[in-house]
């Protein structure tokens, strides 16, 4: 088992939900923090997902109208994913953002 910190950006338009995070089957992850930016000239709603694999559905874990260029957190405490599970976003109009995290990478574990 290793474990690797890492940070995933994403940048998006707007308009349609997007996946921006998807952690591989043979791993696990502990998200620390999902920092969300208003990039646009003008304010912009910003929804925040979890993709749960096993339940087939997405959830909403952060929603909120942001003034223009402003930061947001996201995820105000710790998320865990499993293998397969993922992190969807989307504004109405241009955000950005980063997602920081533990990758623990359960490949090459016996059994």
């Amino acid at each position: 088992m290793t474990i690797q910190y890492k940070n995933q950006g994403f940048a998006l338009a707007g308009g349609t939900l997007t996946t921006v995070l998807t952690i591989a089957t043979t791993a696990a992850a502990i998200v620390k923090s999902v920092s969300i930016t208003n990039t646009s000239s003008g304010s912009v709603v910003a929804t925040c997902k979890l993709r749960d694999s096993s339940a087939g559905a997405d959830f909403t874990f952060f929603q909120k109208s942001m003034a223009t260029k402003t930061t947001e957190q996201a995820a105000n405490q710790v998320l865990n994913l499993e293998g397969g599970d993922g992190i969807k976003a989307q504004g109405t109009a241009q955000v950005e953002g980063v997602i920081s995290y533990a990758l623990i990478d359960r490949s090459q574990e016996n059994g």
